[in-house]
């Protein structure tokens, strides 16, 4: 009888654990939408959902709608239902299909993002995650012409080093990041400056022209291959498809407060499971409080303050950024699955 006991709530707590991983539907959710411009795929899916990553979960690919795994403005969605369960999908401007031939305009490579671009576009582009060796193997700024010590953009400079490419990108050595419960490094943060053509050599002397930049040059700065990574547009939200635990280790400018909209950086990468696109929820650690009886120094339960979505993954850590921020949430917080 115990077993059988054992048994029926073991499968009720599998039952529950199963209804709470389903996508909630907003009670006050629209029934049909019109993409704008400025929307992304954060907000367009918090409207319908109380759990916005699961967002892949209920979104219907429709093979009749030209790109149907992208979303752009002016697009209709509606809140249909397919075998009993609720899904969002495109639809025609009027929801009578005519069979004749016609043209669909929509602007190219404008989808909406994922999550606000002008948030990360520095880390997607440029800054990046390198190892010792390689920045202190690169070639470094000997100085700018004329002797001048801090250049940019339009100026001549020289370097020192083997040549990596015809472009390049100006970098400076920047964080290292560190794991703060093993003491194991995670990678260093090399932030860019500039970006530049080599124009001539002359030994191991190099001569670059600065294309563009960000920041003044300065002589010690390193040259790396010019990536030219783009934008990455096309994750979705999406929960990651292990148990993940993890801490928020750094956050860029250094302030001591995180909110909405701030990048932070955290010690889980590709190796743990995660995946660009996926959407943690950050835990503020509790208060030490004093017991009054026995005089033990206890820590309260962490509580649930926000939620960020990963949008850059390197092997041993990743760059978020925070989308929802109930309180203020500080370096040390744990990051786990939402």
């Amino acid at each position: 009888m115990r077993k059988l006991l054992y048994a029926l709530a073991a499968a009720a707590l599998l039952f529950t654990s199963w209804a709470q991983a389903q996508p909630e539907l907003r009670s006050d959710h629209p029934e049909r939408y019109t993409v704008v411009k400025g929307d992304t795929l954060w907000d367009i899916s918090a409207r319908f959902l109380n759990n916005p990553w699961y967002w892949p979960e209920i979104w219907h690919v429709n093979p009749q709608v030209a790109n149907p795994h992208l979303i752009y403005p002016g697009d209709r969605l509606a809140l249909v239902y397919i075998d009993g369960k609720p899904r969002i999908t495109k639809v025609a401007s009027s929801d009578v299909v005519k069979l004749s031939p016609s043209v669909r305009s929509e602007a190219i490579d404008t989808p909406i993002p994922a999550i606000p671009l002008d948030a990360i576009a520095s880390f997607l582009t440029d800054t990046r995650i390198v190892s010792p060796e390689e920045i202190n193997g690169a070639p470094y700024v000997l100085e700018g012409e004329d002797g001048r010590i801090i250049t940019g953009a339009g100026d001549r400079i020289y370097a020192r080093g083997e040549k990596p490419a015809d472009r390049v990108g100006i970098f400076r050595r920047s964080k290292e990041f560190v794991d703060p419960d093993t003491g194991e490094f995670l990678g260093l943060e090399a932030r860019s400056i500039a970006r530049g053509n080599i124009n001539a050599e002359n030994g191991d002397v190099l001569t670059v022209g600065i294309t563009k930049s960000s920041e003044e040059v300065r002589i010690g700065d390193r040259l790396l291959v010019n990536e030219d990574r783009r934008l990455t547009t096309s994750f979705v939200p999406s929960s990651p498809d292990d148990e993940i635990e993890g801490k928020m280790i750094s956050v860029d400018g250094g302030v001591s407060q995180i909110g909405q909209y701030d990048v932070v950086a955290i010690n889980r990468g590709e190796r743990e499971g995660l995946k660009a696109g996926n959407v943690m929820a950050v835990l503020k650690a509790g208060n030490m409080v004093r017991d009054p009886i026995t005089g033990e120094t206890i820590e309260l339960p962490s509580e649930r303050a926000g939620l960020l979505m990963v949008f850059q993954v390197y092997e041993k850590m990743s760059y978020g950024l925070v989308l929802q921020a109930t309180r203020p949430l500080a370096v040390g917080d744990k990051v786990t699955n939402p």
